[in-house]
């Protein structure tokens, strides 16, 4: 599914005009992106938990030469379902 999908099933379900549906789509995406950036944790009831995680430097290997280097610590963004998410996904799997 993409964003246009996205924006025209808004469209279709609230009546409102194609451009309106993407900008409301635009907007709630901005918000969510800020928040991420600026540290927040992102909590969508019934849906998951976005959040960034700071992870440490760390040694590893190149797999070719076999070198061993330094990781850089860095920020990487993570996501955690809801246990009502899963259930309905798994369930709808199963039928």
């Amino acid at each position: 599914m993409t964003k246009a999908d996205i924006a025209q099933k808004i469209q279709f379900k609230t009546g409102l005009t194609k451009k309106e549906s993407a900008d409301i789509m635009e907007s709630v995406f901005l918000i969510m992106k800020e928040s991420l950036i600026s540290g927040e944790d992102l909590k969508i009831s019934g849906f998951g938990k976005f959040f960034v995680k700071q992870t440490s430097p760390r040694i590893g290997r190149n797999p070719v030469t076999g070198e061993s280097m330094t990781i850089v610590a860095r920020r990487i963004l993570k996501f955690k379902f809801s246990p009502l998410l899963k259930k309905s996904v798994i369930s709808v799997k199963e039928k």
